[in-house]
């Protein structure tokens, strides 16, 4: 009787020690999240004898350059003032590379040779955007730029030589051009043109040619061209013009008729098409469903992610960059609980390489699932979106944080999420909504949204947390609410419009005034203007739903703690305006706290500056959920 007693008493406690390991989560550390990658951004090659990529070197990114022949590595750049921002290569083994020189709003650009390692800069543009198009083949040290240097409001397209810095005009905007598409040979012949509400498709057969209007349509109905077939006048295009759902089809550039529908997806808006610029061909064409799904209409490439997806197992895969014959392809892996890893896949051979992980110090196996979900609002419309249930945690009574997206007409997707997985760590439930408006759910559910930022959208929001409660997944008393840009509007209306909903709100870069938000636009957002009055509002015509909506007017409504954080250089933020929103707050004795950062835009570039932000990020929530961490 004894030795059984023992027995159970033994057996009790070893489900008493494995349910404790279970629930044992590593704290795992901020810095660990939030660290600039290892390595990303890579590229490869147009001869396939080199990949490159973006790698620190004292806080700031900067090129590395590895020869495949012998895997010997150069650090090519040693910027220690601004990271490399944006970088492509010339069919002639150069680097064309731009930085942001965040402080005077300047951008500079450099080419570098990657055979001989000489860095030479090409131009300093003072308060002036630039932008490639595309490279040439047939010119391989010419690459074709956009620029708004000669008019703030308009970019117009120039010929720059990597060799010799010679900057010459190609195509000067009339002032109503907002995208240029250039033919495999790199001649625009066809550009988009707007008047804010309606968009044009023009064509040219040659750069002698006059540009001629093929196709005229409402902005709500789009053609967005990708690539010409072949040798010919057709081009392929994503349409919506008499479905709801994006399709990819084929239109005839002479007559700007449609010749055939070459997929459709009545469930979901296609969203990118992969080209093969070699075969002058559809690859495939994706969309984000629940997760991120594919059609092949190439069986070759079918066979390749066939071939990557044993190898790769488990991973979402993508095809980053690949050489000009197209036999090496950069390969890019990732989940919901992996940041990513990038290959090196030859084709010929069937080799796969690793060449680099985004974050090796993240470990999939201590991160939580992203799972989707779906429910309806009041109003019946049904919604989707994500929840991450903290490792260990039953899906029961949680903190939640409630995250929406940060760009009204974007969406939130399956994959990693730094922000999410941190949260998810610290013991916090993530929900995340495509409200209506959202991306990727058809052209009725995106209009849906219209003139709904501060009605319906946030509804949906609400909506939402009543969900959460309803199915006992959220502790009603503690639940928070975190979002930048759009999303830092939708935490200020919900604890401005929903007091008792929320305990607290952590704001970046958020949008507090619609008055200004419109008023003050960059110069290049002008052309975008009055499809913008469509979407959101008018500041003229609609003056007194942006003032019912606007955080900046309703200081008197707001009770509850705030963190606020606000890059000094955003180009579209108030910076006068938003340290008055503070000064009203503080004079309410509304427990805010605020961090202006110098030097630094909408996004903090600097790690030091990002673990600061995310460790008091993790404190306040801590002390606001009374959450132990």
């Amino acid at each position: 009787m004894q030795g059984r007693i023992r027995s159970v008493f033994f057996l009790a406690l070893v489900l008493f020690f494995c349910a404790c390991k279970q629930n044992n989560v590593r704290h795992i550390p901020v810095n660990q999240f939030f660290k600039t990658p290892e390595k990303s951004f890579f590229k490869i090659s147009p001869d396939g004898k080199y990949i490159s990529y973006l790698k620190p070197y004292k806080d700031k990114q900067n090129i590395y350059v590895r020869t495949l022949a012998t895997g010997a590595e150069t650090m090519a750049t040693n910027f220690t003032d601004y990271s490399v921002r944006d970088y492509t290569w010339t069919f002639n083994n150069q680097i064309v590379l731009t930085q942001d020189i965040i402080a005077s709003d300047q951008f500079k650009v450099y080419t570098l040779d990657v055979v001989t390692q000489q860095l030479k800069k090409l131009l300093d543009l003072d308060k002036t955007r630039i932008r490639i198009i595309n490279r040439n083949r047939q010119q391989p040290d010419v690459v074709t730029v956009a620029m708004n240097q000669r008019d703030p409001v308009n970019f117009d397209v120039y010929r720059l030589n990597v060799k010799t810095g010679e900057l010459k005009p190609y195509l000067l905007n009339p002032g109503n051009i907002t995208k240029w598409y250039p033919d495999p040979n790199g001649r625009i012949r066809l550009v988009k043109v707007s008047d804010g509400v309606n968009e044009s498709l023009l064509f040219r057969p040659n750069d002698d040619a006059p540009f001629k209007t093929i196709i005229k349509n409402n902005f709500n109905d789009k053609v967005e061209p990708i690539a010409f077939a072949g040798e010919t006048n057709n081009f392929y295009a994503l349409s919506n013009v008499n479905r709801d759902k994006t399709a990819l089809i084929e239109i005839d550039a002479s007559s700007g008729q449609q010749e055939r529908v070459i997929y459709a997806n009545e469930q979901a808006d296609l969203m990118d098409v992969s080209y093969s610029k070699t075969k002058r061909r559809i690859e495939a064409v994706a969309w984000d469903a629940a997760r991120p799904a594919k059609y092949f209409l190439d069986q070759d490439m079918a066979r390749l992610y066939a071939n990557l997806s044993k190898k790769i197992a488990g991973n979402n895969i993508e095809l980053v960059d690949r050489d000009s014959s197209e036999n090496k392809f950069i390969v890019l892996g990732y989940t919901d609980k992996n940041p990513g890893s990038y290959y090196l896949y030859e084709k010929n051979t069937g080799a796969l390489t690793k060449i680099g992980d985004t974050n090796p110090e993240v470990l999939p196996a201590e991160l939580c699932d992203m799972k989707p979900i779906t429910y309806k609002a009041s109003d019946g419309m049904q919604l989707s979106g994500y929840l991450t249930v903290p490792k260990g945690k039953e899906m029961k009574n949680l903190p939640v944080v409630i995250m929406p997206h940060d760009n009204i007409w974007g969406r939130n997707s399956w994959g990693y999420d730094a922000e999410v997985q941190f949260l998810a760590n610290r013991g916090y439930a993530v929900f995340q909504v495509n409200y209506r408006g959202s991306a990727g759910y058809g052209k009725a559910f995106r209009k849906a949204g219209f003139k709904q930022v501060g009605g319906k959208i946030q509804q949906d929001i609400t909506d939402g947390v009543n969900w959460l409660i309803a199915n006992k997944i959220a502790n009603p008393k503690k639940i928070a609410i975190f979002g930048g840009g759009f999303g830092g509007f939708s935490a200020l209306y919900g604890v401005s419009f929903h007091q008792g909903m929320y305990n607290c709100a952590v704001v970046k870069y958020g949008l507090i005034n619609f008055f200004t938000y419109l008023k003050d636009a960059p110069p290049f957002f002008k052309p975008y203007l009055k499809m913008t009055y469509e979407m959101v509002g008018n500041p003229e015509t609609d003056a007194e739903q942006l003032r019912a909506i606007s955080p900046v007017f309703h200081t008197d409504k707001i009770k509850s703690p705030l963190l606020i954080f606000q890059g000094a250089k955003d180009p579209r933020a108030n910076i006068s305006e938003l340290n008055q929103f503070v000064r009203e707050l503080k004079k309410r004795n509304v427990p805010v706290i605020y961090r202006l950062k110098e030097n630094e835009r909408a996004y903090f570039k600097s790690e030091h500056n990002r673990t600061e932000m995310y460790t008091e990020i993790e404190n306040f929530l801590s002390s606001n959920l009374q959450v132990k961490r």
